[in-house]
């Protein structure tokens, strides 16, 4: 059994890795401000960038979570939260724009019961044989 502290303890990614071509001409562009010190590397320039564009986008952006029902953020989905989903006759469409974790105490058997469907834009923790019981649900 996991306990609440384990959990806690248990390390979570916060970022994941992006491969982008560049063309060079912008690639020399950006070396250019880095050199003369605007921002510290070029994934700091990335970032920027990237963090400017959300926030131009910001509104489609939340127009859209609340039209596709997202939770934003992480989520847990816990083995008793999807044992009482399964009592109550119920199944869980999951939609995260963020993370989406299934703990490791929840058996695939009670996964598949449970969920109905899952969509997370960003990245999906689970058990392999969760995994495994849920990949006709997951969608890109």
């Amino acid at each position: 059994m996991v306990t609440k502290q384990a959990l806690a303890q248990q390390k979570l990614p916060d970022s994941d890795k992006v491969t982008v071509n560049v063309g060079l001409v912008d690639l020399a562009q950006l070396d250019l401000l880095v050199e003369e010190g605007f921002y510290s590397n070029r994934t700091d320039f990335v970032r920027t960038a990237i963090r400017n564009q959300l926030q131009v986008h910001a509104d489609a952006i939340r127009q859209t979570v609340t039209r596709k029902r997202y939770v934003m953020g992480m989520y847990r989905y816990a083995r008793h939260e999807l044992e009482q989903l399964v009592a109550s006759g119920q199944r869980l469409e999951i939609h995260v724009l963020g993370l989406a974790v299934i703990e490791d105490d929840v058996p695939a058997s009670l996964a598949r019961e449970a969920i109905a469907s899952i969509q997370v834009l960003g990245a999906f923790i689970a058990p392999p044989a969760v995994r495994e019981a849920l990949a006709d649900r997951l969608q890109s």
